[in-house]
């Protein structure tokens, strides 16, 4: 009697990548090694971009932390380096990243809640006080005033006697990402644009190993993006700044190569590997192939992951803590350069010291204790995962093409607004399959406990109106003691640079040297360029 044989359930990705149950030789029969893999460290860099990738050093951890004052947040990066964090990834309150000052009433309640609070230069003094900008590698999570709170940190650097040719670190400074995904931008798409290239410009010229944008995919995909929307679309803006200092006169090999990127890890894991394998070859293979970069560092994707707000769950936090360690394993696996977990809190709260410890360790473990560094792309060679690869990289390729041709580039889609409502649908999509139980959510939407009183144990970050009561405080005096005449010479040389096309940065350095407030200089900003009115499609 033959065996019964059961239906198989389908297995499709998030990407719309259907699944077999078994992958044999012949389903990578059409992948040459030496020209869709090759050796780590060499082109087309699919298994990394350094030669023994963690052997050799592991991967930079890093925490995403800020919150109330500079002097707080500056206790919370003290307190991480002293348990082993080796780079700093800086939050800001929403009113720092919306150009408003602490004592703007539009600010009001606002200030220091979900970051740290930025008005003038005497904030990143007090914020990076005893943190050797030297020698841990700094992340400023910041977009739209980029520009601003870049010059503030080179000039913070100075004091600190780093010369502005020495200083390391990224600013996040990709503000096509805002307005697909997050909303915080200030400023016309086209403006904003030349001021991206303006900081990319500067930094090629004076910062030379300074990172000015990352590109952020992980926004993108935190709104709603597949996996694959997630790499072509940060592809697709990055190549619209690429293209935008292209214009200046410099060439790709003069600064693609210190354009990073910022992508997300929630989901399928073999998908999230394989998604950054393929993205990985798929840069070099645009930095050597579109834009002619003859340099092996501008063909490289350098990269951070994060592992991913939109994966953690509020019921059963604890559960995040397991789903974070898995996150950390795929960026392992995937040859991230730095990790950056969420905490297993942050579905609820600024993460506490013991949730970000927690985190901090859940990298320490995998680097020390599970093997993670020991070969480089221990996955490499599988038919599951070069199928894949390959067939994520057709599928980034398929959806860049798109946007090219059916929506008339990045750019005119993101002033359209069509990126955006392509994004929305997508989440809607996401929301509609987990509602129906099609994707998975242990515990909240499979295994879930009913009919029992669910009280988390998480420690909740209350808001302090004192800390914006101190904050105003400082501003306040910052502004008695400077120099007023230098304070209106500096703004009105910011607002002649807007004016004349010439680059912001220098201007900006003394606007900030002269303590000149985030607000007043994007006040000037904004009666040269206006302020961004949002498309809005149905």
């Amino acid at each position: 009697m033959a065996a019964k044989e059961t239906k198989l359930r389908d297995v499709v990705l998030e990407s719309g990548i259907e699944v077999k149950p078994i992958y044999r030789p012949e389903d990578i029969a059409h992948i040459d090694y030496e020209r869709d893999i090759g050796e780590p460290g060499e082109y087309p860099f699919t298994r990394g971009i350094h030669r023994y990738m963690y052997r050799y050093r592991p991967w930079t951890m890093r925490q995403y932390a800020g919150f109330g004052t500079p002097a707080e947040t500056n206790g919370r990066f003290k307190f991480l380096i002293a348990h082993g964090q080796n780079a700093l990834n800086v939050a800001f309150d929403l009113p720092t990243q919306m150009g408003l000052d602490s004592d703007d009433p539009m600010a009001y309640g606002e200030v220091g809640r979900v970051g740290m609070a930025v008005d003038t230069l005497r904030d990143m003094e007090v914020a990076f006080e005893g943190i050797p900008i030297d020698k841990i590698s700094v992340s400023l999570t910041v977009n739209a005033v980029t520009p601003i709170i870049l010059a503030m940190y080179l000039t913070v650097a100075e004091k600190q006697g780093v010369p502005r040719d020495q200083v390391r670190g990224t600013t996040q400074n990709d503000i096509l990402k805002e307005y697909i995904g997050r909303g915080a931008w200030i400023f016309p798409v086209e403006p904003s644009i030349r001021l991206i290239g303006d900081t990319i410009e500067f930094c090629a010229r004076e910062a030379p190993k300074y990172y000015p944008v990352s590109v952020c995919g992980y926004h993108i995909r935190e709104s709603g993006a597949t996996p694959v929307q997630e790499i072509a679309y940060a592809y697709c803006i990055a190549k619209a700044y690429i293209d935008e200092v292209l214009q200046r006169g410099l060439s790709v090999d003069d600064f693609a190569g210190r354009i990073s990127f910022n992508f997300n890890i929630f989901g399928n894991l073999w998908e999230q590997v394989a998604k950054f394998r393929a993205a990985r070859r798929l840069w070099a293979r645009l930095m050597k192939e579109e834009y002619g970069a003859q340099k092996p560092d501008t063909m490289k994707m350098k990269m951070i992951a994060g592992g991913g707000g939109s994966g953690l769950t509020i019921e059963e936090p604890e559960n995040n803590i397991v789903r974070g360690a898995y996150y950390a394993l795929i960026a392992a696996l995937s040859g991230a350069q730095t990790s950056a977990l969420c905490c297993y809190d942050e579905a609820y709260t600024i993460p506490s010291p013991k949730a970000s410890l927690i985190s901090l360790r859940t990298m320490q473990i995998l680097a020390e204790e599970m093997g993670l560094c020991d070969t480089v792309d221990p996955l490499a060679g599988s038919y599951y995962i070069e199928w894949l690869t390959a067939e994520m990289e057709k599928r980034i390729v398929a959806e860049m093409r798109r946007v090219d041709e059916e929506w008339g580039g990045i750019v005119n889609a993101v002033s359209q607004g069509l990126v955006q409502a392509e994004v929305a649908r997508q989440a809607y999509e996401y929301e509609r399959k987990l509602q129906s139980g099609e994707i998975v959510k242990v515990g909240v939407n499979k295994y879930r406990v009913e009919g029992e009183e669910f009280v988390p144990e998480v420690e909740l970050h209350e808001y302090r109106p004192e800390a914006m009561e101190e904050q105003m405080r400082r501003l306040a005096q910052v502004k008695a003691e400077r120099d007023p005449v230098e304070v209106e010479a500096a703004l009105a040389e910011v607002r002649d640079a807007c004016a004349s096309g010439h680059n912001v940065m220098p201007a900006m350095v003394r606007a900030v040297r002269a303590y000149c407030t985030l607000g007043e200089i994007v006040g000037v900003m904004k009666e040269v360029f206006g302020v961004f009115q949002e498309p809005v499609r149905v």
